[in-house]
C-alpha cells in the first residue's frame, strides 16, 4: 500500500530522512484513486531491478509482492462477466462457497476482504484452482538473469508474539500522529484496493461519523492481527527464507548476517 500517494502514516512509510540517506523504490508512485493490482506492481519493481544495476535490499510483508518480483509467477486469468456475477453474491455466501471448495483458504486468503474472495472464486471457476492448491506451487526459481542471492540470502524476522505488542504501540502511534485526518483527507480519493489498506478500511466508518474510533481501534488491530499470521505462514512455506527470533541484539546479528551476504556475493561494503 505504500505505493499509494497520501497514504503516508497508515502504512508506515520510512521518513524523509531516510528516503534521502536511503533511496527507496516503489513508494509514492500512483494516486490512491487507481486500481494498482500484483501485476503492475510486478512490471514495475523489476523495471526498477533490471534498470539501474544497483544492489538492493527486497524488504517487506506482503509474500505475493515479493514473489512476483524475484519468482518466475504468472497471474491467474480474469473473466470481467464471471467476476460481475461473484461480486453481485452477497459476501457470506462468497465466503462460505469459497470455504466449502477449499476448507483451508482462510490461511491464505483475508475472508473478511470481499475482493480477495471474490478473486478467489473467480480463478477457482475458472482454473480448478483453490487458494491453498495454489499457494503449494513451487518457489525455489528466481527470476532468471537477477542473481537476487535469494536461494540461501533471505532473512525472515519473527516476532512471536512480540509482534501484536509492537502492533498495538504502532496503532497508536499512527493515531497520535493525525492517522484520522490523514483518512479524512482520502475520502472520496480511493481506489477499490486503497480502501482495503488494513488501518484506512477501519477508519472510514469513523470520518463518517458511523463508528467510533474506540470501536474502530479493536477492528483495525484484529484485522492487523489476521495480517500478521498470514503473512507467517505465507512465508513460512518458502524454504529460502532463514528464520531470525527477534531479540534485542537481532539489528547487530542482522548486520552480521548482511556482512556475511557481501563476502559471499563478493560485494564491497
Amino acid at each position: 500500500m505504500q505505493v499509494y500517494r497520501g497514504m503516508d502514516i497508515g502504512t508506515a512509510k520510512p521518513d524523509a530522512a531516510t528516503r534521502a540517506r536511503i533511496p527507496h523504490h516503489m513508494v509514492d508512485v500512483v494516486e490512491p484513486e487507481v486500481e494498482f493490482s500484483v501485476r503492475e506492481f510486478q512490471t514495475r519493481a523489476r523495471a526498477v531491478l533490471d534498470d539501474s544495476g544497483a544492489r538492493f535490499v527486497i524488504a517487506g510483508g506482503s509474500g505475493l509482492h515479493f514473489r512476483a518480483v524475484v519468482d518466475p509467477m504468472e497471474f491467474a486469468p480474469t473473466d470481467p462477466e464471471v467476476r460481475d456475477r461473484i461480486d453481485r453474491m452477497d459476501t457470506d455466501v462468497a465466503r462460505d462457497r469459497l470455504v466449502a471448495v477449499d476448507s483451508e483458504a482462510g490461511s491464505h486468503v483475508d475472508l473478511a476482504n470481499p475482493r480477495r474472495v471474490a478473486r478467489a472464486l473467480e480463478i477457482h471457476e475458472l482454473t480448478g484452482e483453490t487458494p491453498t492448491r495454489r499457494s503449494r506451487n513451487p518457489q525455489s526459481s528466481a527470476v532468471a538473469g537477477y542473481e537476487a542471492l535469494i536461494e540461501h540470502h533471505s532473512i525472515g524476522i519473527d516476532a512471536g508474539e512480540v509482534a501484536h505488542v509492537r502492533a498495538e504501540q504502532r496503532w497508536n502511534a499512527m493515531i497520535e500522529r493525525g492517522l484520522v485526518d490523514e483518512v479524512a483527507s482520502l475520502v472520496g480519493r480511493m481506489s477499490r484496493t486503497a480502501a482495503q489498506a488494513v488501518g484506512y478500511k477501519e477508519l472510514l466508518p469513523v470520518v463518517a461519523g458511523e463508528t467510533t474510533l474506540e470501536e474502530a481501534s479493536e477492528d483495525a488491530l484484529a484485522a492487523t492481527r489476521g495480517l500478521i499470521k498470514r503473512q507467517r505462514t505465507y512465508f513460512r512455506r518458502d524454504p529460502r527464507i532463514a528464520w531470525m527470533p527477534w531479540h534485542d541484539d537481532a539489528e547487530t546479528r542482522i548486520a552480521d548476517v548482511v556482512r556475511e551476504i557481501e563476502e559471499v556475493a563478493g560485494w564491497t561494503s
